[in-house]
C-alpha cells in the first residue's frame, strides 16, 4: 500500500512528520507539501507558471521520501500522484488548527484531500485543535492509524473524504458529525505604512453554535470528529423543486426558439 501525504502547513511543519513516521509502520509513505505555508489559500492550482518539485533532505524525516513544492497543497497531490506513482490513499495534516463547518470552503489542508477525491484517490484530512499550551501531534497521529487503516480495508464511496479533527488532549471516542455552523466572523483592520498609504488586514474570530452531533460539538466534548465529506455541491432536492416550478416553462422557451430546417 503507498499512502501520499500532503498538508498546507509546510514541508517543516511538526504536524506532517507525526503523521508521515505513524503511517510508515502500516504503507509505503510519501510526503509532498508546500515549501511554505500555505493556510487558507482553499482549492486552487497553479497553472499559469512553473511549479518546482524538489527532494529535501533536511526537514528531518529520515528514510520516507520527501519533496516540497512551491505551490499549493493541491498541487502537492497533483504533482506528487503523478511522479511518484498512484497512491492507494491521500492523507492531508496533521494541521495546526481545526477545520470545521465553513472552514472547509478556504482549508488548504482540506483541499489537498478534496483534490485526492476528484482523482478518484480515498483520502482524508486530518487536523489538531490547536488550544492548550502543547500540541499533541504524537497522539493525534496515533489516533489517525486505525482511521487510515479502515479507509485502505475498506476504501470510500466515489467523490467522498473524510474530514477527521483531533482533541488537543486523549480523545473520549470517535463520533461520526455532520458538519457544524462554524466559521469566521470577518473584520477589517485598517492601517498606514510609512507613507501615509493606507493598506488592510483581513482578521477573523471564529464562531459556532455548539448543536450535539456536529463537528465543533465533538471537538469541543473531546471526541475525534470524523465528517463524511461528498463532492457533489448539488442541492438536490432543491433541483427537483425548481424542476417543477420551471422545468416545463424551460423546455417551452427552448422549444420555441427551434426553427425547422428544410431538407434539400
Amino acid at each position: 500500500m503507498r499512502i501520499l501525504v500532503a498538508n498546507d502547513d509546510g514541508i517543516f511543519s511538526p504536524g506532517i512528520k507525526a503523521l508521515a513516521f505513524a503511517l510508515r509502520e502500516i504503507a509505503e509513505v510519501n510526503v509532498v507539501a508546500p515549501d511554505v505555508e500555505q493556510s487558507g489559500v482553499g482549492h486552487s492550482i497553479t497553472f499559469r507558471r512553473p511549479l518546482r518539485f524538489k527532494h529535501t533532505a533536511s526537514a528531518g524525516f529520515g528514510e520516507i521520501p520527501a519533496y516540497r513544492v512551491d505551490g499549493t497543497p493541491a498541487d502537492c497531490v497533483v504533482l506528487g500522484s503523478r511522479l511518484l506513482g498512484w497512491p492507494d490513499l491521500v492523507v492531508s495534516g496533521i494541521n495546526i488548527g481545526v477545520n470545521l463547518g465553513l472552514d472547509l470552503t478556504h482549508s488548504g489542508t482540506v483541499a489537498a484531500a478534496l483534490e485526492g477525491a476528484s482523482l478518484g484517490i480515498p483520502s482524508i484530512a486530518f487536523s489538531l485543535d490547536a488550544s492548550g499550551e502543547e500540541l499533541q501531534f504524537e497522539e493525534a497521529a496515533r489516533n489517525a492509524v486505525p482511521i487510515v487503516r479502515w479507509v485502505l480495508k475498506h476504501g470510500l464511496p466515489h467523490k467522498t473524504l473524510l474530514n477527521v479533527n483531533f482533541p488537543n488532549r486523549t480523545p473520549q471516542g470517535v463520533r461520526i458529525t455532520r458538519l457544524s455552523t462554524h466559521r469566521y466572523e470577518d473584520s477589517i483592520v485598517e492601517r498606514e505604512d510609512p507613507d501615509g498609504r493606507p493598506y488592510y488586514w483581513v482578521a477573523g474570530k471564529p464562531t459556532a453554535e455548539l448543536e450535539e452531533g456536529t463537528d465543533f460539538w465533538a471537538v469541543q466534548s473531546g471526541y475525534i470528529s470524523v465528517t463524511p465529506i461528498t463532492l457533489d455541491y448539488t442541492n438536490h432536492a432543491f433541483a427537483a423543486e425548481l424542476e417543477r416550478k420551471f422545468g416545463k416553462q424551460a423546455r417551452k422557451v427552448g422549444a420555441a426558439g427551434r426553427t425547422k430546417t428544410k431538407v434539400p
